[in-house]
């Protein structure tokens, strides 16, 4: 490799870490455990769990869909009730196509959500109108709602119930961060299962 350019990726490594390690010390985490009790009891329950984004947002709702479903659960006999609303091409296309794409999220709760079910939006801006649409409905159905979110929160920060948010103008740290909050709860389901039977 070209020294010159070895030098130039080292620097953007250094950068990038530079800018997790400043997120990794938000006072965002602290809402975390918050979101992971909820889980906890929404598993107990039978209740849903619903994620959605878009782009890179959208592929984190789909792991982390894949995540709860099994990983959660392999030490307690099954896992949560999880659905993406990102991973199903033919009612994405067909919902975008007939009634916009601003509402493929928010006509799929519509149809299968129900009160005390749990949203989890990702996105990086907060601002896309597909995300603001499904937390407004979430809200609406009486969902308990959250959101994880990057730059300023968006219009999502102002309307969400519960959101998480990492004040990082950087949209590729903004997806990480995603990630390793929902496998930092996945690990927590994974070890301690659902919440108790209330009797």
């Amino acid at each position: 490799m070209n020294h010159g350019k070895g030098r130039r990726v080292k620097a953007q490594i250094d950068s990038y870490l530079s800018r997790l390690a400043t997120a990794l010390n938000s006072r965002a985490f602290d809402e975390v455990p918050a979101l992971g009790e909820v889980l906890r009891s929404v598993w107990r329950d039978g209740k849903t769990i619903y994620l959605c984004g878009n782009g890179g947002s959208a592929g984190n709702a789909n792991h982390l869909a894949n995540d709860l479903t099994y990983g959660a659960g392999v030490n307690h006999g099954v896992g949560l009730r999880v659905d993406s609303l990102s991973s199903n091409a033919a009612v994405i296309t067909c919902l975008a196509n007939d009634i916009g794409y601003e509402n493929i999220y928010s006509e799929q709760l519509r149809v299968k959500a129900n009160q005390g079910d749990v949203l989890i939006a990702l996105s990086g801006s907060g601002n896309s109108q597909n995300i603001v649409n499904a937390i407004n409905m979430g809200n609406s159905i009486g969902m308990v709602t959250y959101a994880l979110l990057g730059f300023s929160g968006g219009v999502c920060k102002k309307i969400v119930a519960h959101p998480i948010h990492f004040e990082i103008n950087d949209m590729q740290v903004a997806e990480d961060l995603q990630l390793i909050v929902g496998h930092v709860v996945m690990q927590y389901l994974s070890a301690y299962g659902p919440a108790e039977l209330q009797t």
